[in-house]
C-alpha cells in the first residue's frame, strides 16, 4: 500500500489546520522553537569545539550569533535604549525580568562581552541545549539545594572578580508572564554585594500584545528593552541587601510598567535614543 497518498493528506490537513486554528499556529510557531534551539544547538556546538576546543566564555559570542537570527523567523523587532551602559570594562551583575522561553533572544540580543549566565542545573540535561550552554560557560544552580547553590555564588564572586567576567540573572527566579514583576530573590545582590561590583537592570516589556500562552497567542511583535543606570555596591555589606533589592526592583518595575504600555508602533524614528536592532 503507497503511504504517499496519506502522507500528502496528513500534510495538506496540518497546514490547513495552521492555517484555520490559531491553537494549532500557537503550537506550530513552539514546535518550531523548539526545533531551532536544538537544530542550532548542536551545529553551535561544533563550531564552538572548533574554534576553542571546550568551555569559555568565549564561546557566547558565536551562541549569540546562532540565536539572534531566531527573531527572523518570528518577525521580532528588538527597539534597544540604552546598550552602551553594558560596556563597562569590569566584572558586574546584569539582572533582567523573565517572561518566556523567548527571553534568550531577547537575552544573545544585547549581550555583552565576558558574559555568562546562571540557569537552573536540569537545563544541563536537555541534550544539545545543555551542551552549549556548558560551553558557553553558563553556571548551573541545583535549586533543591540551598547550601550547594550558596557555594557556587561564592566561589563565582571570587572569579567574575578574577576572570572579569559579568554574570546575567533572573532574580525574579522563574518565568513569569503575569503583566508585572515577581518579588526578587536575593542570591544576584548577595553576589554582587561580596564582589563589590554595580549592578545593571535590564527590562524588557511584556510579551503579552504578540505572546500569550493562555489565549494561544503567537504573533510578530515588537520587544522594547531598556538598560537602566548602574547601581553601585561599593561599600554595602550583607546588611544592605534588603534595600538594594528594593531600590532594582521599584526601578525595574517603574520601567516594566512605562514601556510596557507604549503603543506597538514603530517608535524608532519618533523617539530619539531609539536603537532598533539589525
Amino acid at each position: 500500500m503507497e503511504l504517499w497518498p496519506w502522507l500528502t493528506a496528513a500534510l495538506l490537513l496540518l497546514l490547513l489546520l495552521v492555517q484555520l486554528s490559531r491553537t494549532a499556529r500557537f503550537y506550530a510557531k513552539i514546535g518550531l522553537y523548539c526545533v531551532l534551539c536544538l537544530s542550532f544547538s548542536a551545529v553551535a556546538s561544533i563550531v564552538c569545539l572548533l574554534r576553542h576546543g571546550g568551555r569559555t566564555v568565549d564561546n557566547m559570542s558565536i551562541i549569540s550569533w546562532f540565536v539572534r537570527s531566531f527573531k527572523y523567523v518570528y518577525g521580532l523587532r528588538f527597539e534597544v535604549r540604552g546598550q552602551k551602559k553594558l560596556e563597562v570594562d569590569g566584572p558586574c551583575v546584569i539582572i533582567s525580568n523573565h517572561q518566556s522561553i523567548l527571553d534568550m533572544m531577547g537575552l544573545m540580543e544585547i549581550l555583552p562581552k565576558r558574559c555568562v549566565q546562571i540557569a537552573k542545573r536540569e537545563l544541563l540535561f536537555t541534550g544539545p541545549v545543555g551542551l552549549i550552554m556548558y560551553l558557553g560557560g553558563v553556571y548551573f544552580i541545583n535549586r533543591q539545594r540551598a547550601r550547594t547553590a550558596m557555594t557556587l555564588m561564592a566561589d563565582l564572586g571570587d572569579l567574575m572578580v578574577k576572570d572579569n567576567l559579568k554574570v546575567w540573572i533572573y532574580p525574579e527566579g522563574t518565568r513569569n508572564d503575569n503583566g508585572d514583576l515577581l518579588p526578587f530573590k536575593k542570591g544576584a545582590f548577595y553576589l554582587a554585594i561580596q564582589a563589590q561590583v554595580p549592578i545593571i537592570p535590564v527590562v524588557y516589556s511584556s510579551f503579552s500584545s504578540f505572546y500569550n500562552v493562555k489565549t494561544k497567542l503567537f504573533t510578530s511583535g515588537t520587544i522594547r528593552v531598556q538598560v537602566l543606570d548602574a547601581v553601585s555596591t561599593s561599600g554595602l555589606t550583607e546588611a544592605d541587601v534588603s534595600n538594594l533589592v528594593d531600590t532594582c526592583y521599584q526601578s525595574m518595575r517603574d520601567t516594566f510598567l512605562q514601556i510596557s504600555k507604549m503603543p506597538q508602533e514603530d517608535s524608532a524614528i519618533k523617539e530619539p535614543g531609539v536603537v532598533p536592532a539589525q
